[in-house]
């Protein structure tokens, strides 16, 4: 009877691998296309035309300062695999730039993560970084230049001038 049942979900699973690819653990990490193209779409639109608008700490700073943060996507685009255009306009350092950057956005299940090593931002330096994006909400951990720190806040829709709605 236990060698039956074992057949028969065998059987199941190969069926459903067969009109579902990466079911059944067929295939580790993978997920139906259709599925997959969803979630890249929808970060496209949940991330493109808002604003980053948070916190920040600096381990170079009292462990309690919080400074205001903020980040201004203009556009996020997949481009292939890991890769993604994030065409970003923020201040730092009393600067105001806009950059467009590739930036490797990887998955945790169905969250996003901005995942750079040793990433180099052009006029800026290099940084280390991981940021969820979850529910119209970011957080993360972000390391340059002999500093680092957390970051946190929501994702704001900028309406047609610019702002944050």
């Amino acid at each position: 009877m236990v060698v039956r049942t074992l057949r028969a979900a065998g059987l199941a699973c190969a069926l459903i691998a067969v009109a579902r690819p990466g079911a059944c653990g067929a295939e580790p990490g993978s997920e139906p296309r259709s599925e997959q193209t969803a979630r890249f779409v929808a970060l496209e639109k949940s991330l493109s035309g808002v604003a980053l608008v948070g916190f920040s700490t600096d381990s170079n700073k009292p462990p309690r300062e919080l400074r205001d943060d903020r980040y201004e996507l203009v556009l996020v685009k997949h481009l292939q695999g890991d890769d993604w255009l994030v065409q970003s306009r923020f201040s730092y350092g009393g600067k105001d730039l806009v950059l467009p950057l590739t930036l490797p956005i990887r998955w945790a299940g169905d969250t996003p993560v901005i995942s750079l090593d040793k990433f180099a931002v052009p006029g800026l330096g290099t940084f280390d970084a991981r940021v969820m994006i979850y529910q119209g909400h970011y957080a993360g951990y972000w390391a340059g230049a002999g500093h680092a720190g957390h970051l946190f806040g929501a994702v704001k829709r900028l309406d047609a001038e610019g702002d944050s709605q």
